[in-house]
């Protein structure tokens, strides 16, 4: 990350909320709950007649262009803030280039990247405000229209200059899908530590609405500081919510398998319970009210919040395994030894994770940093509970993954699986020791760069190792025991 960067998420931690915002009259909650079902029906409907292969790509393209706008966004005016905003564009023309190497159209990839970006359009028409007839009915066409011919001409340059590479084989439309959904919701986490770093998660107050605003409409301009975190981590959960919804269509056309499709309607669910309980930890109650003092922030569902994300990127991620070519070409009877103890290990070290985040995301939302003059308060049951947690996941975690590793010569995604959690957890180890120094070191309010780095490292890593572990879990379950060790189970329990 550059050093501009670095410097202006130092400098947002004490601007959270500075900005002077307009508070409009809030959206009522029966027009936010029309449009919410008119919206999903819309999706629901524009993705049934779109092939899934070109959702995929064109989802991808979204995912990627949103990911680099938002970094781009810490930095503007700045010319790394500019480089990132042309490396964004770079998307369609890079996964038009793709989609004519996997023998899709690169077309057809632009128009989807643009109809999923219809959701942050919004955004940009506010900012321009509408003082006129233009400004509220023509301008908005123009940025539509506009949109979709420039995402759909940039995906098939990307095509044109790819005409003479060498085809490749895509992933399965389901699995690439689910993978997208996995990478999106991975992304919602690293803003949303961005967010619990940088002490902005009551930048903007009210919620479903965002100063009054639908969340949707909410203008660019006006997000600065704290307000662009927090706003920003909002957006990316819209296009999560998205995203499961579409992959819902592409499972349910795609794969006849029924638990395969209960796995998808349980991850949207699983996202829209999300959703509601980081609302709720804003508020406290569903409402529309805007003011501060009429609200009770809940920091229990903070902690329930941080912890159900990880979660359901897990799910995410189980579900792109068991959608993927590899999953359904290796044979479901795997005879490898010690098959029984991989099954075993990876449930083992998932219970011990899911403990180990409860007692992370309590001491990250208990904690009271230093302010006024006051030190900061760290509470002890969590921090060190975390801390004596640590030397059992890593013992847990490098058994699992030699396990793993040492018997997935037969298996590749187990030996691949295996490896990446061992150097993970190492590395992780490294950095919850990191955030624990920068933690207790800092003695007035102002937010250090690297502690922000360092604690929201941490936690995108630890999300990452508890979906490695869901991972191994699940294609744990395509093993079987070799036959010698259940004959010789068998005896045992007869001669017992």
């Amino acid at each position: 990350m550059p050093t501009e960067t670095l410097s202006l998420l130092a400098q947002a931690a004490d601007a959270a909320g500075a900005p002077s915002v307009e508070v409009v009259a809030a959206t009522p909650l029966s027009t936010l709950l029309v449009l919410f079902v008119v919206g999903s029906a819309l999706v629901v409907g524009v993705a049934s007649r779109i092939s899934t292969v070109h959702l995929a790509l064109g989802f991808a393209t979204t995912v990627a262009m949103w990911a680099i706008g938002y970094v781009a966004m810490m930095a503007p005016g700045l010319w790394i803030g500019e480089l990132l905003f042309v490396l964004t564009l770079a998307m369609p023309i890079l996964f038009g280039a793709v989609a004519r190497r996997g023998g899709a159209s690169a077309l057809k990839v632009g128009l989807v990247s643009a109809f999923a970006n219809l959701l942050i359009i919004g955004a940009f028409l506010r900012g321009e405000g509408a003082q006129s007839t233009f400004d509220a009915y023509v301008a908005p066409v123009l940025y539509v229209a506009g949109l979709f011919v420039a995402s759909g001409g940039l995906a098939a340059l990307g095509g044109l200059l790819a005409r003479n590479a060498p085809p490749i084989r895509l992933p399965s439309p389901a699995g690439l899908f689910a993978a997208v959904s996995a990478a999106t919701v991975f992304i919602l986490l690293v803003t949303g530590g961005l967010v619990t770093g940088l002490e902005s998660g009551l930048a903007v107050p009210d919620w479903p609405n965002s100063f009054g605003h639908n969340m949707l409409l909410y203008p660019i301009s006006e997000m600065k500081g704290g307000i662009y975190y927090e706003h920003a981590h909002r957006l990316f959960g819209m296009l999560v919510g998205s995203t499961a919804l579409v992959l819902n269509v592409v499972v349910w056309r795609e794969d006849a398998r029924g638990w395969v499709r209960g796995l998808a309607a349980a991850f949207l669910a699983f996202v829209c319970v999300q959703g509601l309980f980081g609302g709720l930890r804003v508020t406290g109650t569903i409402t529309v009210e805007t003011d501060p003092l009429m609200l009770t922030p809940n920091t229990v569902l903070a902690i329930v919040h941080g912890m159900f994300g990880q979660i359901v990127l897990a799910l995410a991620c189980a579900i792109a395994c068991i959608s993927s070519n590899a999953w359904k070409s290796s044979a479901p009877a795997a005879s490898l030894a010690g098959a029984g103890r991989l099954r075993v290990l990876p449930f083992a070290l998932l219970a011990v994770l899911l403990v180990q985040l409860f007692l992370g995301a309590s001491y990250r939302h208990l904690q009271i940093p230093p302010a006024d003059g006051n030190p900061a308060v760290h509470p002890a049951w969590p921090i060190w509970g975390h801390v004596i947690g640590a030397f059992v996941v890593v013992v847990l975690a490098v058994a699992t993954g030699a396990t793993a590793s040492s018997r997935g010569k037969e298996f590749k995604p187990l030996r691949i699986l295996g490896k990446g959690l061992v150097h993970g957890v190492g590395l992780q180890f490294a950095l919850g020791l990191g955030a624990l120094v920068v933690v207790l070191i800092r003695v007035d309010a102002g937010i250090p760069a690297y502690e922000v780095i360092t604690t929201s490292a941490h936690q995108a890593l630890g999300a990452v190792l508890l979906s490695v572990t869901a991972m191994l879990a699940v294609w744990s379950l395509r093993l079987v025991p070799e036959p010698e060790a259940e004959a010789t189970v068998i005896q045992s329990s007869r001669a017992a």
